[in-house]
């Protein structure tokens, strides 16, 4: 199961770090590749030093009222944010292969300046309200957190 959740991890970062095969334009210090629009200013670039990668499965994963209440309050969550560096927030693919857990409702993958930062973020008003209003929804939240090896 380990080995899984490590392919699963290795993953999304290929996918989040390499979408190369699309077409790519640059609007000011953004470039856009797979219809999202990534910052290439140092202060919102996936910063390698340290990730963190959130999996949310919600209690019913169908209510669009409730994915409306989650999406607009993590927004509003990361964009206050003084830490969080890339900030991406997707849904499960529906796959047919073995090793894909597509289980999971939604999947958050930031980046920090530092483990120190990443505690930060955890201790945000804004963190603690996103909690707040959310927690709710789902029935279980599994988090990986990683640092680099550079």
């Amino acid at each position: 199961m380990k080995i899984q959740q490590q392919l699963i991890i290795l993953f999304i970062f290929s996918i989040f770090i390499n979408s190369c095969d699309q077409k790519e334009s640059t609007v000011g210090t953004a470039a856009i590749k797979n219809n999202v629009i990534i910052s290439t200013d140092s202060e919102t670039a996936f910063n390698e030093n340290y990730a963190h990668i959130v999996y949310f499965w919600f209690k019913d994963p169908t209510n669009e009222e409730d994915k409306q209440l989650f999406e607009k309050s993590l927004r509003t969550f990361l964009d206050s944010s003084l830490y969080a560096k890339t900030q991406f927030i997707g849904t499960a693919p529906r796959s047919t292969r073995e090793v894909v857990d597509d289980s999971f409702t939604y999947n958050l993958v930031l980046s920090f300046a530092s483990a120190e930062d990443q505690q930060a973020y955890q201790d945000e008003a804004a963190h603690k309200k996103f909690i707040k209003e959310c927690a709710h929804l789902w029935e279980k939240v599994i988090v990986y957190d990683a640092t680099s090896i550079r």
